[in-house]
């Protein structure tokens, strides 16, 4: 078919999940003039990793991700990392609370709602890390209201579910923290979407539109391919920067971009299921997010929880998640997305992790072969009364962890997101996974802090960006004023206050 010639644009956003959404908002709110073409394969935004049903809900905050503190090797609590996050989810409700202020976002009930936060463990071992770690969390006034006990009457309170019908021997001990959140990204997405598509001048949103190559030019523009799922037609279209924001599908367009900096990258597909309760009597008993330990050689991403979430109006509960393994980056990818991501570049990157990782696949292996009985004994200890025929099984989000070139190793597994942008500042792109929605603010940030350096320390920019973010360029760790006062702002406005 014939390609159509296209003006150029300021901005190409690919993808539409939350971090086009983040950004797109951003630039418009920082230079209302750039114009925005938003490119998304699917016939609706927010279907993939941003959808409420394949990703976890929890507003990371490390309130209960034990992850997030681990134990060094004398014995003590780092938790620079939890301090890290609970910063930048404070930062996302600010920009979300300015939205709402706004009313770009006209009922933050549809997307956040208050629910505990908690960590469960049981063993000696488990219960004295534990302490620790709230001991460590405690000492920080962004923590401080962090509760822990050993005491199953308290426990009783906090999580009847749990303790129901449980070994009154056993021993057990948790945190509990009241401010944690659920935040349906999906809908929060749509929302953002929405405005920055209907409200906003020059922003042209394209539903089941794929990019299929990205051509940097002379000039330093990139020339977009696009092809229109439905018609079939292929155009073009130039644009001044781009983002990749297209989840699982970033890496291959990052590698067709051809920029120096994405050399050496790979991506290892990690799938995921959802154990769901169907009974509405059981949902109703539970009302927290109660966070477990990984078990040796898991990911992060698959550390047990159960998890209450509002969908939609709904209250549901879920269990997991089970980690899998499928060859595609997306969900609703492709079976060669994997072997079709393998390039020179990256071979010695994906061999290395491949080597250094055996304890990882072996949990791979374990997880995707077992049963439905065997999930519901993991949930059992959790839930020492779940029935089989109160819950189903159901498949979660696809996550693709990044692999970077290391020059020990020959690659690393990284856990995290990581931004790839070219030095010229004309593209970005956004790889990994958790907790990046949840410090999807902070992410973009960066990637404005990468791409455009000057416009960001013009005073226009800092103004604006300090009324979004009223702690822009502050860190909460520091002011415990600073912090009460802003938490208390974003709260309010977000309806997370009684």
């Amino acid at each position: 078919m014939k390609e159509v010639e296209e003006p150029i644009f300021d901005v190409v956003l690919i993808g539409g999940g939350i971090m086009s959404a983040t950004l797109g908002v951003f630039l418009k709110e920082l230079n209302p003039n750039c114009s925005i073409e938003i490119y998304e394969r699917l016939s609706a935004v927010a279907l993939e990793s941003s959808n409420a049903w394949n990703n976890a809900g929890t507003g990371h905050s490390a309130l209960c991700e034990l992850n997030y503190t681990p134990e060094k090797e004398d014995g003590s609590i780092d938790i620079s990392k939890a301090i890290k996050i609970i910063e930048s989810f404070e930062v996302s409700k600010q920009f979300w609370a300015f939205l709402c202020e706004q009313k770009y976002i006209s009922n933050p009930r549809n997307f956040i709602h208050s629910i505990p936060h908690m960590s469960l463990v049981w063993g000696d071992e488990n219960i004295a890390y534990l302490k620790k770690r709230f001991e460590a969390l405690k000492a920080c006034h962004l923590f401080e209201s962090m509760e822990y006990t050993e005491d199953n009457k308290l426990l009783k309170q906090w999580i009847p579910l749990v303790m129901a019908k449980r070994d009154t021997k056993q021993k057990l001990a948790a945190t509990h923290i009241e401010i944690g959140t659920d935040v349906n990204f999906g809908a929060l997405t749509e929302m953002i979407l929405k405005h920055v598509d209907e409200d906003c001048p020059n922003v042209n949103m394209h539903l089941q539109h794929e990019v299929r190559d990205l051509i940097k030019q002379a000039d330093g523009t990139w020339r977009v391919k696009v092809k229109d799922e439905n018609t079939g037609e292929r155009k073009t279209v130039k644009a001044k920067f781009v983002f990749i924001g297209a989840g699982g599908g970033a890496l291959h367009l990052l590698e067709k971009s051809d920029i120096a900096e994405a050399k050496g990258f790979a991506g290892f597909p990690v799938s995921g299921q959802w154990l769901i309760c169907k009974n509405k009597k059981v949902v109703q008993k539970h009302n927290a997010k109660v966070y477990g330990k990984a078990a040796i050689g898991a990911p992060p991403m698959s550390v047990p929880h159960l998890d209450t979430r509002v969908i939609d109006g709904d209250k549901a509960l879920l269990f997991g998640p089970f980690a899998g393994f499928s060859t595609k980056f997306l969900k609703e990818g492709s079976f060669l997305d994997l072997p079709l991501s393998i390039a020179p570049h990256n071979i010695i990157s994906l061999l290395g992790v491949g080597i250094h990782n055996v304890a990882l696949t072996k949990y791979l292996i374990e997880q995707v072969s077992m049963s439905m009985e065997e999930r519901m004994n993991a949930l059992r200890e959790f839930v020492p009364d779940a029935k089989n025929e109160d819950w189903i099984l159901a498949e979660a989000g696809q996550r693709v962890q990044v692999i970077k070139r290391d020059s020990d190793e020959g690659g690393v597994l990284e856990f995290g997101t990581e931004i790839v942008a070219s030095e010229d500042g004309s593209i970005a792109a956004l790889l990994g996974a958790s907790p990046g929605a949840s410090t999807s603010v902070s992410i973009m940030l960066d990637v404005l802090s990468k791409c455009f350096p000057k416009e960001m320390k013009s005073s226009a920019w800092q103004a604006k960006l300090k009324q979004m973010i009223p702690t822009y360029g502050q860190h909460l760790m520091d002011d415990k004023n600073l912090a009460t006062k802003t938490r208390a702002w974003s709260h309010q406005l977000l309806g997370l206050t009684d």
